[in-house]
């Protein structure tokens, strides 16, 4: 598979991740449920066809032990990246999601991320959410550059978007951004191109748009883009619309990997062909930018 450097850190990852949020399992959210024997061949099947960067969470419910259980035995193959700032709450029926910013959140994520996956160190650890003068009066950025110099981690990034990302960009100390972006939600277009210039990778989350207008769980805001800049027409009989919105995401010249996630064997092999064709034709790509940007 194609593989960039992340940014100015030392991790080659493919272009293609795998998010591990659809892994959550039972009495989370939504309405697809994996259960822990097909996450486990899922989960090696991703290892298999080449991908070696897999983006996790506290927040994703059963998704962190289930990546130990299934590929602690092949940590050595690939890249792992998790979040922190993390206060999961399992009910009942569902679990509840949400964030704190303090030091005992952090250390409690890192020693339960590390136990879960069964590994003595991530290669990155992400702060999912979170604002630069909340992040620096806590001393949270302190605390992950004290974990990377103590080896537990490799690398520090942060998960963010508007309004946040601009603040965070300009503090100079991320090692990585994961961003949101699409053709059909290209908002942080030029804030992905400002967070790389500061020598940090990006990472781009939403980057197939959930699968766009075909998506098995439909975004009415998201095939609204589509519709209304008439994306069809630029369909052909070996371009369909996922390959379309993946490979435009692949286009962008910061996307250093673009983690998607899937259970469906058939759509991550898709998604893998897609990937390995690489960027648009240059005619293509602008003339999607001028569509989508011109409703």
């Amino acid at each position: 598979m194609i593989k960039r450097r992340l940014g100015n850190t030392t991790l080659e990852v493919t272009q293609l991740g795998y998010g591990t949020m659809g892994l959550r399992g039972p009495r989370t959210w939504g309405v697809r449920v994996v259960e822990d024997d097909a996450a486990d061949r899922f989960l090696n099947l991703v290892l298999d066809q080449g991908i070696n960067f897999l983006d996790t969470a506290p927040d994703y419910g059963a998704a962190e032990k289930r990546i130990g259980r299934a590929l602690a035995h092949r940590r050595s193959e690939f890249y792992l990246a998790t979040k922190c700032g993390c206060v999961p709450v399992q009910h009942a029926d569902h679990l509840e999601i949400a964030h704190e910013w303090n030091l005992d959140v952090i250390r409690r994520n890192l020693e339960t991320s590390l136990q879960r996956m069964q590994t003595d160190h991530l290669d990155l650890l992400q702060f999912h959410g979170g604002d630069a003068e909340t992040l620096q009066q806590a001393g949270l950025i302190d605390a992950l550059v004290k974990f990377r110099s103590e080896g537990l981690i490799r690398h520090l990034g942060i998960s963010s978007k508007l309004p946040d990302l601009p603040g965070l960009i300009e503090l100079g100390v991320f090692e990585t951004f994961q961003i949101p972006y699409s053709c059909l939600a290209p908002e942080h277009h030029d804030l992905i191109t400002q967070a790389a210039e500061t020598g940090a990778g990006i990472i781009i989350r939403g980057g197939i748009a959930q699968g766009g207008p075909d998506a098995e769980i439909q975004r009415p805001n998201l095939n609204d883009v589509w519709n209304r800049a008439k994306l069809d027409e630029l369909l052909t009989d070996d371009l369909s619309r996922a390959e379309l919105i993946l490979r435009y995401t692949l286009t962008h010249p910061h996307c250093d990997t673009t983690i998607v996630g899937t259970c469906n064997e058939a759509h991550l092999r898709e998604n893998i062909a897609s990937a390995n064709k690489g960027p648009l034709p240059e005619s293509l790509y602008e003339e999607i930018t001028q569509r989508v940007a011109g409703l």
